[in-house]
């Protein structure tokens, strides 16, 4: 019927939008992500193309139209300071070490996010220079959330314990060091023996 505006339920897209992906759809995408979520570079990038790559529906032509668009609007967001791999690298960092997660494991999460290894070197070494042993800090987090050594209410399984502190990325010396704290407070003691 003329007149008539069919959307698409899945997408939220008019179907003339689908056809070709405007940069204002893009942009309206792109702000929309990035006011729920913070984001590096890349990580836009790969959201975005996965947007257009469902909207377009095997229409490769403007799959690549659209991807020089996408690196039009990022480089756009990087240069106004709207995108900050850096701080969007060192505040992850920050907020995994203080969830209990091994300087490994935030290394692999901001490289899947799409940070470059400079950045990530410059995350890491940051918290490197806020705590001389972060990776303790977060082994005894680590154990706290999990009730693991000193936190398990049941009794001790050391090899199961150890087993889970080397799947979250930590190295035997700190898990070690924290399964041989008897209890919270001797944690305590040993973190801060760490920092001082």
């Amino acid at each position: 019927m003329a007149g008539t505006v069919v959307i698409d339920c899945r997408s939220g897209m008019t179907q003339t939008e689908a056809r070709s992906i405007e940069p204002a759809v893009l942009e309206r995408w792109a702000l929309g992500y990035l006011e729920r979520f913070a984001s590096s570079a890349e990580n836009l990038r790969r959201v975005l193309r996965r947007r257009v790559r469902r909207s377009a529906s095997g229409d490769d032509e403007a799959v690549r139209a659209a991807d020089r668009l996408i690196d039009a609007l990022v480089g756009r967001y990087l240069d106004a300071g709207l995108i900050d791999d850096v701080a969007y690298a060192a505040g992850r960092a920050r907020a995994r070490l203080a969830r209990g997660q091994s300087l490994r494991k935030i290394a692999a999460g901001l490289m899947a996010k799409g940070v470059g290894a400079d950045d990530r070197a410059a995350a890491l070494q940051a918290l490197r220079e806020t705590a001389p042993d972060p990776d303790l800090a977060a082994a005894s987090v680590f154990a706290r959330r999990r009730r693991l050594g000193p936190f398990r209410r049941g009794p001790a399984d050391h090899g199961r314990e150890l087993a889970a502190f080397a799947r979250a990325g930590f190295a035997r010396r700190e898990a070690e060091a924290v399964l041989a704290c008897a209890d919270p407070e001797a944690a305590a003691a040993l973190l801060a023996a760490a920092t001082e």
